[in-house]
């Protein structure tokens, strides 16, 4: 930029013609998301969200067979991911979502409160 006598002047830096931009950027760290599967950070290029549980692209795998998986071919329960072959398999096996997946059936819970409690009724 040349001044008013002739003479050449160094540009201002860009953000300090915008303080209110300059100033809403800010140095702080930002927090450190961890992947689901693996408990690395993830960073921005390599994040996918499934559920609200983060992870590596690399490490969203199914559970039982570890087939990478994608948004649009995966089914989840109890927090557990699975490719949608084995999902059904698993449920197909036992009949319902508790056993095929390694639980306790839903229904057993009911009768084992009942017990403790002695409120069981015939």
């Amino acid at each position: 930029v040349v001044g008013a006598t002739g003479s050449l002047k160094p540009l201002p830096h860009p953000l300090s013609l915008w303080s209110p931009l300059a100033q809403s950027f800010s140095l702080k760290a930002q927090v450190k998301e961890m992947c689901t599967a693996c408990q690395k950070t993830v960073y921005p290029m390599e994040r996918l969200v499934a559920d609200k549980f983060v992870f590596h692209n690399a490490c969203f795998c199914c559970k039982h067979c570890h087939t990478k998986l994608s948004l649009g071919s995966y089914a989840a329960l109890h927090g557990e991911f699975y490719c949608k072959p084995h999902f059904q398999q698993l449920f197909k096996s036992k009949g319902n979502y508790d056993e095929g997946f390694g639980r306790k059936q839903h229904k057993e819970l009911w009768v084992h409160k009942e017990v403790e409690s002695g409120t069981k009724s015939a």
